[in-house]
């Protein structure tokens, strides 16, 4: 994101803060020389270029509960740092990310299963969760779905079976038959 205002800032000036999309209102409404509601998320960056060393987040926790309307869209928790990304599906699809920002902004791969990053995962697993408990998150919220539900698995296969299980996410082992 950029920002221009040669009356407050001086040119390229780059901020290394985690800001997020939650936080455009609130500058908007400083800007404009007015309150937060206490109802919006997120906080003013406006004095940071001329602060750099004021109190900021150290981490941007994204919360994406399932929603009936949209089933193919699993629960989402996020954590964003200023070098790591973790991500994690609570639900049917549990493939956990995890990726360096600082190496691969792209997010392309995926080191969740890189033994090198293994204490990372868990610090920010730890740290999600703990953040996610801290802001009342750990109770899932349920409202009732709006319009008419989207039964497409029931639609898509006749109504008799469900679809297949993906077999990326399946882990055979061997079955040992002898009695012991």
């Amino acid at each position: 994101m950029m920002m221009q205002c040669p009356e407050l800032y001086d040119g390229r000036t780059v901020l290394e803060q985690v800001i997020g999309n939650i936080d455009i209102g609130p500058t908007i409404l400083h800007a404009a020389g007015l309150q937060t509601p206490d109802y919006m998320d997120g906080k003013s960056f406006l004095e940071l270029p001329n602060q750099p060393d004021s109190p900021w987040r150290d981490y941007f926790l994204y919360v994406y509960y399932w929603e009936k309307n949209f089933p193919q869209s699993p629960t989402q928790f996020a954590l964003r740092g200023d070098r790591f990304k973790y991500i994690t599906y609570y639900g049917l699809w549990d493939v956990d990310e995890l990726y360096d920002l600082t190496t691969d902004p792209g997010e392309t791969k995926n080191l969740i299963n890189d033994p090198a990053y293994k204490s990372v995962a868990k610090e920010m697993e730890d740290k999600l969760y703990s953040m996610l408990g801290e802001a009342g998150g750990m109770d899932i919220p349920m409202n009732q779905p709006r319009g008419n539900s989207q039964n497409k698995r029931w639609s898509e296969k006749g109504g008799r079976e469900a679809a297949d299980f993906p077999k990326t996410l399946v882990v055979e082992e061997p079955i040992n038959r002898q009695a012991k």
